[in-house]
């Protein structure tokens, strides 16, 4: 595990790319497949690394707590090199209730991964619904903690979410997000 810290191109106000990927649950998901929401926040995130996994149950509260946010986790880790990020696995955190979030998706080109310039897991990006359309609100840590096994005093992903719901703009800069390296092929 090498801690990396997340730089992306994204600027705020930027779309969303595209994507259309499998999800865990068996169907295919697109930005659209939301469209629904007031806010998407996707999750670079993967099953092997601790900092992925210690924010699990904050995802799983974040997609329970507000029904006008879509928390969507894609998975771009090499599973070859990772056996434990494979799509299998993530079904069967999925099914087992392990991840809880409103889709759990698999980027096995890892071509959305670079789309959005991701570099770490966890690497969150929060969009607002703006014009029929998702656009950067937020890039950045979910929270204060810097390690998997430091408590969070502060997290940084509510305070944003609720300014978006609200229509206001984000407080928060864009910190870095922390995390393992995304296992390129």
């Amino acid at each position: 595990m090498t801690l990396t810290e997340s730089g992306s191109d994204l600027g705020r106000g930027d779309p969303a790319p595209p994507f259309e990927l499998p999800g865990a649950d068996g169907e295919t998901y697109s930005p659209e497949s939301f469209e629904d929401a007031e806010a998407l926040l996707v999750v670079f995130t993967c099953n092997h690394c601790p900092y992925a996994q210690a924010k699990v149950d904050l995802l799983n509260d974040v997609a329970a707590e507000y029904d006008e946010v879509a928390v969507v986790g894609i998975n771009p880790n090499d599973a070859a090199a990772y056996p434990e990020d494979s799509f299998e696995e993530m079904r069967k955190r999925v099914e087992g209730g392990r991840v809880r979030y409103d889709a759990y998706l698999r980027d096995e080109t890892q071509e959305v991964a670079r789309a959005y310039g991701a570099v770490c897991t966890p690497d969150p990006f929060l969009f607002a619904r703006e014009d029929g359309s998702f656009v950067l609100a937020y890039h950045g840590r979910l929270d204060d903690a810097p390690n998997p096994n430091d408590e969070p005093t502060r997290y940084y992903i509510r305070d944003c979410i609720e300014a978006v719901l609200a229509g206001d703009p984000v407080e928060h800069d864009d910190l870095p997000s922390r995390g393992c390296s995304i296992k390129w092929k």
